[in-house]
């Protein structure tokens, strides 16, 4: 067993085995019955050989990986912690929200710019059910096909100063159906050792080899080309404007400039930037005064900044034909819902025509990591923007930190094993326009306090 895994929690490995077992037990009384009836049934009319097979290779509850589901749940179950996720708000969430009928101050949301719950995005999208319905009913080639969705990729196609753009019903499902797409087997896709799992699942769909360099470091994915470029016919680079987990983000120059000597491609994803970096929110391209050209594949989600739901590409209009007529996630996909694509539309004017969101969401991204590390809270690699980190290092301990400042009125999410490493596992805060100094100061402070009661 692997340092990792044995750090788990800070469980030993005969602890975490005790928890397993445990629940595998509780699992197993409420099925035995009816697999018992199941297996006699089966050898009474069969008159098959009956083979020994691995219940791993038939059962869901002995998946590998679903101990580690069981970790948690045992664990928790044992140390009394509330589980803190799946929690249901009441409305719209923004700087505050409502969970279980109890207002606090909310965290736990990328509404960056307040824009989902503004009055004209949500009319736009209501407009848009009167005139189209709730759905487009078809992939977009078929019959699926509105104008609002190409003045959506237009406009997105404009701001990055790109040839088109085209947008998918799916964040996730934009980096998995691209990647899947565009490379094969013959290829590599080198990625940032902390990218997103959408990009991974589209390496892996894609059947390219795959190597990761480490985080932020240009200088060592200039060596690994340097060594293993001339083994493969197209190289992908792989980055993120804002990482989603550390809220830093790459030298994109210097990405650029080794794309460009190694003849690669370069991907970044736009997910948590659009909104966030540059004068007027435009990503990190405005950020460096780099023209929307000199990266092959811009990558952004309508989820955070723009207040939809759905994914989307831009870049020159070769690579937008490949993804539209022959990439299955979009060929063989409902098109996006109308009033998806009118909000985020909205959303973008928005943007476009009210920068002082964009400065105000800095100044609380800059204010809140300020005061965090004022009062002794570790934040990790952020750089002051719309994510900020507390490293705490242990999982339960992040839970239960969640817990007491939810009792106290401010809501945030720990990120725990296996979405980060145990030791990195933390409090992640998503900081947006519409927070108040007072409420991010009275956090940090509730915060400071709690955690100084669960490491006593």
């Amino acid at each position: 067993m692997s340092k990792e895994k044995k750090s788990l929690f800070g469980l030993s490995g005969q602890a975490k085995e005790r928890l397993i077992q445990t629940a595998l037990n509780k699992r197993s009384e409420s099925v035995g019955k009816q697999k018992d009836e199941t297996e006699t049934n089966h050898s009474r009319f069969s008159g098959e050989r009956r083979f020994n097979i691995d219940p791993a290779l038939y059962r869901f509850d002995s998946y590998p990986n679903y101990k580690d589901i069981l970790i948690q749940k045992a664990a928790s179950e044992q140390l009394g912690l509330e589980n803190p996720f799946f929690r249901v708000h009441e409305g719209i969430a923004s700087d505050t929200s409502i969970v279980n009928g109890k207002e606090c101050i909310n965290f736990s949301s990328y509404n960056y710019l307040g824009l989902s719950g503004d009055p004209r995005v949500m009319q736009a999208a209501k407009d848009a059910i009167d005139q189209y319905g709730t759905s487009a009913s078809a992939s977009r080639p078929v019959s699926g096909e509105r104008p609002v969705q190409r003045q959506l990729e237009k406009k997105l196609a404009e701001l990055y100063g790109t040839e088109d753009s085209v947008v998918f019903v799916s964040g996730h499902a934009t980096n998995v159906s691209t990647i899947g797409y565009l490379f094969g087997p013959n290829d590599l896709v080198i990625h940032d050792s902390l990218i997103h799992n959408s990009v991974l699942m589209g390496i892996q769909l894609s059947g390219a080899f795959r190597l990761s360099f480490p985080h932020n470091d240009w200088k060592a994915l200039d060596r690994i080309l340097s060594e293993r470029r001339k083994s493969y016919q197209r190289v992908l680079i792989v980055t993120e404007g804002i990482f989603s987990m550390d809220g830093d983000y790459p030298d994109l120059p210097k990405f650029i400039d080794i794309k460009k000597r190694h003849k690669a491609f370069l991907m970044v994803d736009e997910a948590h930037s659009l909104g966030i970096m540059g004068e007027r929110g435009k990503g990190i391209a405005e950020h460096y005064d780099i023209a929307g050209s000199e990266v092959d594949i811009w990558m952004g989600t309508l989820s955070k900044t723009l207040g939809g739901c759905g994914g989307y590409i831009a870049g020159e209009k070769a690579l937008v034909d490949h993804l539209k007529f022959a990439a299955p996630g979009f060929l063989y996909s409902v098109g996006i819902s109308p009033p998806l694509a009118a909000a985020s539309l909205k959303a973008l004017e928005i943007l476009e025509q009210e920068p002082h969101r964009v400065r105000h969401i800095q100044h609380n991204g800059e204010f809140f990591k300020k005061s965090a590390d004022e009062a002794g809270l570790d934040t990790g690699l952020s750089m002051g923007l719309s994510i900020t980190p507390l490293i705490i290092g242990s999982s339960i301990k992040a839970t239960r930190l969640s817990n007491l400042l939810f009792e106290k009125g401010v809501n945030v999410q720990p990120i725990i094993y296996p979405a980060v490493e145990e030791r990195a596992a933390r409090l992640r805060f998503f900081i947006c326009t519409t927070h108040t100094e007072e409420q991010i100061k009275t956090t940090i402070k509730i915060t400071r306090d709690q955690l100084a009661k669960i490491q006593s």
